[in-house]
């Protein structure tokens, strides 16, 4: 899984609303969407990286990509 450093859940939701998702719903986790792919990011203080990783891969972008969008 590629590595992130780890980040805080709102910087996260700021990048990939950059990147074309929405947010479909908040709670204890934040769940966007693009209308093809749905992610989940916890709402901690920071993201841990394999998690970050987790997340950009499913959201089908490279690291680098994601890094541009922070």
């Amino acid at each position: 899984m590629p590595k992130i450093p780890g980040i805080p859940h709102l910087r996260a939701v700021k990048a990939f609303e950059k990147a074309g998702f929405q947010i479909a719903r908040k709670g204890k986790h934040i769940v966007m969407t693009d209308g093809r792919r749905i992610l989940t990011i916890p709402r901690h203080d920071l993201v841990d990286a394999v998690t970050m990783g987790g997340i950009v891969q499913a959201a089908g972008l490279t690291p680098r990509q994601f890094r541009k969008l922070l």
